[in-house]
């Protein structure tokens, strides 16, 4: 499936706003819908993502069509990736090693901001590396060598 990459930009700064209020707030019980956001995004895709939802009604239909699509995924692995880190830091507040909620919240906030701001998908590189490193680095026989 190809996705539109400014949605998951959109995804990014709403992400990035939900991430700092968790650490505003301290709010384990935040982070956790998050998780369940990150959650439904990786599971089910990023077509019925809440944010992507958002993105579809809302926002693209005021925009010109994409120049281009990219690939679902990468973004969906970054999804994951996000998840990872949104439930470790959900299991810290909830424990009270509030340490671990603001170390793991920060860290997909870094994450999260980096692709709103500018448009660079750490998580998707993640992917593209570990698909590299699958292939053991020949050419040609990646259908992602073209990332």
């Amino acid at each position: 499936m190809q996705v539109d990459p400014r949605g998951q930009r959109f995804i990014a700064a709403v992400t990035t706003v939900v991430l700092i209020t968790v650490l505003v707030l301290g709010s384990g019980a935040l982070l956790a819908a998050q998780a369940v956001a990150f959650a439904v995004a990786t599971v089910f895709g990023l077509r019925y993502a809440p944010y992507a939802l958002v993105f579809r009604v809302l926002v693209r239909p005021r925009l010109a069509p994409p120049r281009e699509l990219e690939d679902e995924a990468p973004p969906r692995f970054a999804q994951g990736v996000g998840l990872v880190f949104a439930l470790v830091g959900t299991v810290g507040y909830a424990t009270g090693s509030t340490w671990l909620g603001i170390g793991a919240t920060a860290l997909a906030l870094a994450a999260a901001f980096l692709n709103a701001a500018f448009g660079f998908c750490l998580g998707c590189e993640m992917y593209l590396l570990t698909r590299r490193v699958r292939v053991g680095g020949r050419r040609g026989t990646s259908p992602l060598e073209k990332y």
